[in-house]
C-alpha cells in the first residue's frame, strides 16, 4: 500500500524511533446503504473517530478491519478500496503506528457494537453521517487528550482521501 502521510507533530527524529514500539492497525470509512459514514463519538472528550484498531497476532489488515467493525459499530463490512497507509509517531508513548486505511461498506443489517471497557468509559456512540458532515465532525473534534490530536489528523486525512476517491457517495 502507498503511504498517504506521516503524522509527526512533535518532530520525532529517525534516531528516536529506533527504540519505539511498533503497532499495526486497520481503519475504514464505512458506508451504509444510505451512503452515510460510521463515526464513533467519544462523548467524554468530544471527538469523533473512524472505526478500526490494532491488528492482532495471526490477522492480516483486512481481517482485523472486519473484526474491529463488528466490535465497534456492530457491522459486518466488505472492503471496497484500499486507500493507503498512514504512519504516526507518538512521542509520549514511544510509539510508531502504521494504519492501513480502506473504504468499506456495510454488508447485511447493522448490529449492536461490543465495545471494550475503555471505549465504554469514553462514552463511544456510533453515529452515521453524510461524508462531508463526517469530515467536519472529525476535523473539528476537541483535543482534550493527547491521543485525540493524532486520531483527528489521521482520520481527517482518511476521510479526505475517501472524498477524493468518490467511491460510494
Amino acid at each position: 500500500m502507498k503511504q498517504i502521510v506521516i503524522i509527526n507533530p512533535e518532530g520525532v527524529s529517525d534516531k528516536e524511533t529506533l527504540n519505539y514500539k511498533t503497532r499495526e492497525a486497520s481503519r475504514a470509512v464505512v458506508f451504509d446503504d444510505e451512503k452515510n459514514v460510521a463515526l464513533l463519538h467519544a462523548t467524554k472528550y468530544d471527538y469523533y473517530k473512524l472505526p478500526g484498531g490494532g491488528i492482532e497476532k495471526n490477522e492480516d489488515p483486512e481481517k482485523a478491519l472486519r473484526r474491529e467493525c463488528l466490535e465497534e459499530i456492530g457491522c459486518d463490512v466488505e472492503i471496497v478500496k484500499a486507500l493507503g497507509t498512514i504512519l504516526e509517531y507518538r512521542k509520549k508513548f514511544d510509539l510508531k503506528q502504521t494504519s492501513h486505511c480502506y473504504i468499506a461498506k456495510v454488508v447485511g443489517e447493522k448490529g449492536i457494537p461490543h465495545l471494550m471497557e475503555d471505549e465504554i468509559e469514553e462514552g463511544f456512540q456510533t453515529v452515521w453521517l453524510p461524508i462531508r458532515e463526517a469530515l467536519d465532525k472529525v476535523s473539528s473534534g476537541e483535543r482534550k487528550i493527547y491521543e485525540a490530536q493524532y486520531m483527528i489528523a489521521r482520520d481527517t486525512m482518511i476521510l479526505k482521501k475517501a472524498v477524493e476517491a468518490k467511491v460510494l457517495y
